[in-house]
């Protein structure tokens, strides 16, 4: 199974130094046929205005995975951590049984970021944080594996049968990923442009996809990411 999302159809909502796409139901958007997919509840696509940012504000049972595409995120929270990524690069949170954190744009540019919720295997995990300062060319015409569930080989382990995968593909390339049975992924066009199964997907576009192989032709310099997991 391959849907196409596009990215007109999706929630949004600006508040002038927010200007958010959801993927999902999320704060104002509501819709319950769209809660979430398999394990995957929230995908956000922020900008973030210079010199603003989300204040200290709580999470609780959820692996939080913040992705840079343009700008810099600065995160801090009640564990003592304190830490700056730019493009291409990642922080994960595991709010487990409770923690708050802040997240900023102290720059003089806009921040985009995708914010990215995926439900924990259970309840009541102890809060982790990390970040990982990714070369941009390992992802570079190739698939690069970020994230996956505890012990799964990917530098950053999460608790839920899950991983991400970003790729970064030149104009002219094509490239595949396989799904295989009993598992699903969610696809997004983060930038450029590309043919996927057919499907013409443009920036901000996504697709989700159940035990079928993605096919995608790149059209134009391209960037995207996916999160594979267990079909739920």
């Amino acid at each position: 199974m391959f849907k196409k999302i596009d990215h007109k159809q999706m929630g949004r909502a600006n508040h002038g130094w927010l200007n958010t796409h959801f993927h999902f139901s999320f704060a104002d958007y509501y819709n319950p046929n769209n809660m979430r997919f398999g394990a995957l509840r929230v995908i956000n696509d922020d900008l973030v205005a210079a010199q603003t940012g989300f204040e200290m504000h709580p999470h609780r049972d959820m692996e939080i995975i913040s992705y840079v595409v343009d700008g810099a995120l600065t995160h801090q929270d009640s564990m003592g951590n304190r830490g700056t990524i730019e493009r291409g690069h990642v922080q994960y949170m595991s709010a487990g049984t409770g923690v708050f954190h802040s997240e900023h744009n102290l720059g003089d540019e806009t921040l985009r970021l995708l914010q990215i919720w995926v439900l924990p295997d259970r309840a009541g995990h102890t809060p982790n944080y990390g970040e990982f300062k990714f070369d941009w060319d390992k992802r570079e015409n190739t698939w690069f594996h970020m994230v996956s569930p505890i012990d799964g080989g990917a530098p950053i382990e999460i608790h839920q049968d899950a991983n991400l995968y970003s790729l970064a593909l030149e104009k002219g390339k094509e490239i595949v990923f396989s799904v295989g049975e009993g598992r699903q992924a969610y696809l997004v066009q983060i930038e450029g442009g590309g043919v996927v199964n057919g499907e013409t997907l443009g920036m901000r576009d996504a697709a989700e996809v159940i035990a079928e192989d993605i096919h995608i032709q790149a059209t134009e310099t391209a960037h995207y990411l996916v999160i594979e997991m267990k079909k739920q």
